[in-house]
């Protein structure tokens, strides 16, 4: 048989003295006498007494939760960005709830809707490649829950978010390579809005799955203008589109040199390397993500949002020359 677990109701009867004493004698209220906190605390002790952390929270207003939705679990980037949001929520003494919406916009509409019914204090979120209507958050914003975008941010404006700023990292991966005296430069990038001003025809969209990438190296290398330099979405683009350049017999970073983003630890046991990678500190962008929300948890006043100022911080990126290369 299940023991009942022990209540402040049961300690004040069996000391004689009020609830309200009991109470305050757990919380170490100073109006309480040393001698009787210690006999209460000893009582509790003796029987196994637990606060009941579902009064207190509501108590407090807050359950002390913060969801997390990241596309996958699985990528290195989202590991180390977790990494850093629990380090970072554990130290201020909040749990991590975390959610993977596989690159699926239906499942991240679903997963928002279950973060609100768990009554999360707010909300960190990398929302899919695929998300192009963002009414799913607007559950938080009339709740007044805070949500923390980071990595991939929607385009929308009043929003907090955490980003790393690409277009530096990109501009060195670039002057890295004409100073290596690569003039035709491919560019590989997953489908996004915003590109960069090189040459349409040597710059390639995929969908970033190893079968997009592999169409993505066909039209780049039957490109009139055939690049010796490729730069790579990321990480995992380099590897698909490396393995697909070997099977044609192309000798890597000889007859064609890659760069990539992301600086993973996977690049370290590619038999085939990129020369270097774009390091977009994850674990930084989720460090930085995670103390905007607790810094708005702790922090909420008025709720007129026109009065409301919003975190937009930005990660400098930074090219990594890799090591193993023969470059």
């Amino acid at each position: 048989m299940i023991k009942k677990q022990a209540t402040i109701k049961e300690i004040a009867k069996l000391l004689n003295i009020s609830i309200s004493t009991v109470s305050r004698a757990l919380h170490d209220h100073p109006s309480i006498g040393l001698v009787t906190k210690m006999r209460i605390k000893q009582l509790a002790d003796e029987l196994n007494y637990e606060p009941n952390q579902t009064a207190i929270f509501f108590q407090k207003g807050r359950s002390y939760n913060i969801g997390v939705i990241l596309p996958e679990l699985s990528e290195a980037f989202f590991s180390a960005a977790v990494s850093g949001i629990e380090d970072t929520a554990n130290k201020r003494n909040y749990t991590v709830l975390l959610a993977q919406s596989h690159d699926s916009e239906e499942t991240e509409r679903k997963l928002v809707a279950k973060m609100k019914t768990q009554r999360v204090d707010g909300l960190l979120i990398s929302i899919t490649k695929n998300t192009s209507n963002y009414d799913h958050f607007d559950v938080f914003k009339k709740s007044n829950i805070p949500v923390v975008f980071f990595d991939r941010i929607p385009s929308l404006e009043n929003i907090h978010s955490v980003a790393c700023n690409m277009a530096t990292g990109t501009y060195e991966a670039v002057n890295f390579l004409l100073k290596k005296g690569h003039r035709v430069i491919g560019y590989i990038e997953a489908l996004i809005k915003h590109r960069l001003k090189y040459d349409p025809s040597l710059m390639v969209n995929c969908d970033l799955t190893e079968q997009g990438t592999r169409t993505a190296m066909d039209t780049m290398l039957n490109n009139k203008r055939k690049p010796t330099a490729i730069v790579a979405f990321n990480d995992y683009v380099a590897l698909f589109a490396i393995r697909y350049a070997r099977s044609k017999n192309i000798k890597i970073n000889e007859e064609l040199t890659f760069v990539s983003y992301a600086n993973l630890p996977l690049i370290n046991y590619m038999d085939h390397v990129p020369v270097a990678s774009v390091e977009q500190f994850p674990y930084l962008q989720g460090q930085k993500a995670t103390d905007i929300l607790i810094d708005l948890l702790n922090n909420r006043q008025a709720k007129d949002e026109t009065k409301q100022a919003y975190y937009n911080i930005i990660v400098e990126s930074q090219l990594v020359i890799n090591q193993q290369s023969p470059i």
